[in-house]
């Protein structure tokens, strides 16, 4: 299937409707809106400065900086002076910053709003040219307004071939080092295409851009998306005004992490304890008051489509935000595969706890061993500068994404867990432990899991519960805390008591976890036992928590902060 490229698409938008709102800025509290015609003149400008420098086409630019309108004038601004952008997670230490930057030859590098500036400073070599964006930032040498100011719009725009390399992006190294993907434009071009057709966007849609764009997932179902699409897009200020800005949006496409659902769920939970809650759903007329409510409090009560991805999401939170009218399709995809892959859009209730069908720019199927393969021409042809790594991901043109899978008879997927995660206990039995920690996510207590016990005779889970449960604004989880009933230490207790038991019922004997341990401390991207993209770090909880896998253990259910 032929698609227009991305640059193309942008250039189509803008001349069809110049006019018209395309990004959304807030800065201390007021918005700033650029139309497609003012995004355009911007991107051109910078364009114009990478040029200057004597950049040639080819060249990699980095782009360090969390979501704002920038980021996307960057981006488009390197296509259009025929380079290869290079985006780096703000969260990165500086290990990682470094070695994207000397791996990926960059000759630049744009920054902008970081949380914090140690690492970046540290990392990125003084000779390297910094364009700061319009936000306090790293020190740098060059000013993203006086390019504007200093550099007429390009005219003689790149004109990329479809083989051609658009972007390299860099694997948010769960198991070490990221390596780097080679994207091209038709990756990008059928992973986009597919994504707005299947999403229906129109150009009155708006969407909210604050995952990190140095992810596949945001940047082609919500960058690129948009330019295909042709719709609103709006950012997001900082954590503390992520509900106001929700709200002034008003999404009616919502995407989110199985994570930051659950946060939301315990912030929901905060104010309305889960079984009050439920019982007024079962009310005829209330429940439609209560859950309309609910989605105005979270800003999404004009929004059509939720979705979740990045990593798996348990069925029993999907179902729990289905009672409330959010009907949350979840997606899959890989950095590897040009973002969203397959899909539960439309949202069908009886496909929850798949991840749906696949885009119409990908085949799917099963090896002997159960591995999901995929090709298409959304999907990458090689890593930056590591053949050996391409010729092990790929048989013939399939890619091996490493995930096991099932297919139901409506040919929907459904992720059964990382044949790298599986781990063989003392029985010498396989263990896959994602299904496992998604079933234990019925319990709107658990916010986290991760499932351990390589070499131990029964697996054990290790969690963090929501923040709901507990006051104060300390990182460590206070077990003692009696703060209220839904906090009080002996309810939750004997609830995740009853949870392990319901979870070890539906398992064969071989996974059936012997004791749930709860996490005195919380899980961040900070302390390394999470990925930028907040999925769990398994090496980093293993070695943290290998005391427990080693130890003799009485109690089903065990405190951290009491076991000595």
């Amino acid at each position: 299937m032929e698609h227009r490229l991305p640059l193309q698409e942008f250039l189509h938008r803008v001349a069809t409707h110049p006019d018209n709102n395309f990004l959304h800025q807030p800065e201390n509290r007021l918005w700033r809106t650029l139309t497609w015609a003012e995004v355009d003149r911007q991107a051109r400008c910078t364009a114009s400065g990478l040029q200057a420098q004597g950049y040639q086409p080819g060249d990699r630019i980095g782009i360090l900086a969390k979501n704002c309108a920038e980021w996307f004038i960057a981006d488009i601004a390197i296509m259009m002076a025929g380079m290869i952008s290079v985006p780096i997670y703000t969260t990165a230490g500086p290990e990682t910053i470094e070695h994207i930057l000397g791996h990926s030859q960059a000759r630049a590098i744009f920054v902008g709003k970081l949380d914090s500036l140690e690492a970046a400073q540290q990392a990125i070599n003084p000779e390297l040219l910094r364009i700061a964006m319009p936000y306090p930032t790293i020190d740098a040498q060059a000013d993203w307004q006086q390019w504007l100011t200093d550099h007429p719009p390009l005219q003689q725009i790149a004109e990329p071939a479809a083989e051609d390399t658009m972007t390299l992006v860099y694997t948010s190294g769960s198991t070490g080092l990221p390596k780097g993907v080679v994207l091209s434009y038709k990756n990008i071009a059928a992973s986009a295409d597919s994504s707005a057709d299947i999403f229906a966007m129109k150009t009155e849609d708006r969407c909210m851009s604050y995952l990190p764009l140095a992810h596949i997932t945001e940047r082609s179902t919500v960058e690129w998306t948009s330019i295909y699409g042709g719709n609103e897009v709006y950012f997001t200020e900082s954590l503390d005004t992520f509900i106001d800005d929700v709200k002034y949006a008003q999404p009616t496409h919502f995407v989110s992490v199985p994570r930051l659902w659950t946060k939301f769920q315990g912030e929901i939970l905060a104010k309305l304890p889960d079984q009050k809650l439920q019982r007024l759903l079962r009310i005829p007329i209330i429940k439609h008051l209560v859950a309309r409510k609910i989605r105005k409090g979270l800003g999404l009560n004009n929004c059509r489509l939720f979705g979740s991805g990045s990593a798996p999401i348990s069925a029993s939170l999907l179902d729990w935000y289905n009672r409330l009218g959010i009907n949350i399709s979840e997606g899959w995809g890989m950095t590897e595969t040009g973002g969203l892959s397959c899909a539960t859009i439309p949202f069908e209730q009886n496909l929850l706890g798949t991840i749906g069908r696949p885009l119409s720019c990908v085949e799917m199927k099963l090896s002997d061993s159960s591995e999901i393969l995929i090709r298409g021409d959304a999907v990458f042809s090689e890593y930056y500068l590591n053949p050996e790594a391409t010729e092990e991901a790929f048989t013939d043109d399939w890619f091996h994404t490493g995930d096991l899978g099932e297919v139901n008879d409506g040919k929907a997927y459904k992720i059964v867990g990382r044949a790298k995660e599986q781990f063989k206990t003392g029985k010498g039995k396989y263990v896959s432990p994602a299904p496992i920690e998604n079933l234990l996510g019925r319990n709107a207590d658990i916010e986290l899991a991760c499932v351990l016990g390589s070499g131990r005779k029964q697996p054990i889970v290790v969690v963090v519960l929501g923040a709901h449960l507990y006051s104060g604004s300390s990182s460590d989880i206070n077990a003692d805390t009696n703060s209220s009933d839904a906090a009080n230490r002996d309810l939750v207790h004997e609830r995740l008591l009853i949870t392990l038991a319901e979870v070890n019922s539906e398992l064969e004997s071989h996974q059936r976890l012997d004791h749930l341990i709860v996490s005195e401390e919380l899980w961040t991207i900070d302390n390394e036992l999470l990925t930028p993209t907040l999925k769990i770090r398994r090496k980093q909880l293993e070695a943290r928590y290998q005391h427990f896998i080693d130890a003799e253990l009485n109690e089903q259910v065990i405190w951290q902060a009491e076991h000595s």
